[in-house]
């Protein structure tokens, strides 16, 4: 199974989705989204144009954070999302609040926190920077922004990827390029 990563697409003062976003997701079995997408149409655009079903999480910007207006309900989109493929517990979730500050800030309260106990995938957004890093056998994935990288200006950014089998999952991050013209 293949499933697509993205976050931080803040539509509309990003402007919209890249062509090449929806280019390299498309052919994925399902998409996850990290939050802060501000409008539920983003969703739509996603389903529509990679043909694939859409999960995805509320972030700070999505509940009217930065003066921006509340996103509305949508039945894809939760607070936090458990989702289980093959074997697999992929938790997903728009602010990972790492690093850890332990005692009371760990991976594991965090787990513990938005899904009840471990999972074995931790997908995360807000920073906008991606990531692919494994903390105490959990695979920590950050998709990054397609359309603000590095919360700097609109450009190409990155989309993410997480390719499950069985009890193994391999995660990696794709770098937009502009399409030959």
């Amino acid at each position: 199974m293949r499933i697509g990563l993205i976050g931080d697409t803040h539509y509309p003062e990003a402007g919209p989705l890249w062509d090449e976003a929806y280019e390299a997701l498309r052919g994925v079995d399902m998409i996850l989204h990290a939050g802060d997408l501000h409008v539920v149409d983003v969703l739509d655009w996603l389903e529509e144009r990679c043909q694939a079903p859409v999960f995805a999480v509320r972030g700070n910007g999505d509940d009217g954070g930065g003066g921006r207006p509340i996103c509305p309900d949508d039945p894809r989109m939760k607070p936090v999302q458990l989702i289980t493929a093959d074997d697999l517990r992929i938790g997903l979730v728009h602010d990972a609040t790492l690093p850890e500050w332990p005692p009371h800030r760990t991976l594991e309260t965090i787990m513990d926190h938005h899904f009840g106990g471990s999972v074995d995938v931790l997908v995360h957004g807000d920073t906008h920077v991606p990531e692919v890093t494994e903390m105490r056998g959990v695979l920590l994935v950050n998709p990054g922004s397609p359309t603000f990288p590095r919360n700097l200006t609109r450009r190409l950014g990155t989309v993410g990827f997480l390719e499950v089998q069985g009890r193994t999952a391999r995660a990696w991050i794709h770098q937009l390029e502009a399409a030959a013209r």
